[in-house]
């Protein structure tokens, strides 16, 4: 049985911190960009906004991506919002990320990884689809996805692959 991905509870240990901290959201955003200042300014993305954040308690998800900022930020890993979260694990720690780098998902690596467990497991789209309670289009579609998936699904798809969450993500430094 896998464990829920608990959005809220991530959306709830942030706000804690917020108000510990006596931050707005505008704040928290800010800080939660800031974590790769020499990469932004590199690049000059688009930052965070204050509404992706506080939205997340609406949406009940948020994306993987964005998640990555959060849980950087609050120093946990994605399966301690796992809903019964398994054991600690020293394998569930994300990659280090400096000032110049972001971490990012492999959503290309977890495709991979996705595809090749159901053709050992001879399943059809439509039944891996249903094992991982989403549309075919969700798992067909990672391949081509260019941004990002729900935290929710992410978190089904690593579960189903037995593997933690860190295997697929990295330091991006574009």
């Amino acid at each position: 049985m896998m464990s829920a991905f608990s959005a809220l509870r991530l959306y709830a240990r942030m706000d804690a911190q917020r108000v510990d901290r006596g931050l707005s959201w505008r704040q928290v955003a800010g800080e939660l960009w800031a974590q790769s200042d020499l990469l932004n300014a590199r690049r000059g993305d688009h930052p965070i906004s204050a509404s992706t954040l506080t939205g997340i308690a609406q949406r009940r998800d948020c994306t993987c991506q964005h998640a990555l900022f959060i849980l950087r930020w609050l120093g946990r890993t994605p399966e301690s919002f796992l809903v019964p979260p398994p054991p600690a694990d020293d394998r569930f720690l994300l990659p280090l990320a400096g000032r110049d780098q972001r971490l990012r998902w492999d959503l290309s690596g977890l495709a991979e990884a996705l595809d090749a467990r159901r053709q050992e497991r001879r399943l059809t789209w439509k039944a891996l689809a249903q094992e991982l309670r989403c549309s075919e289009h969700q798992v067909q579609g990672l391949r081509a996805i260019r941004y990002a998936i729900g935290m929710r699904l992410a978190m089904r798809i690593v579960q189903w692959l037995e593997q933690p969450a860190a295997d697929f993500v990295y330091a991006a430094s574009w």
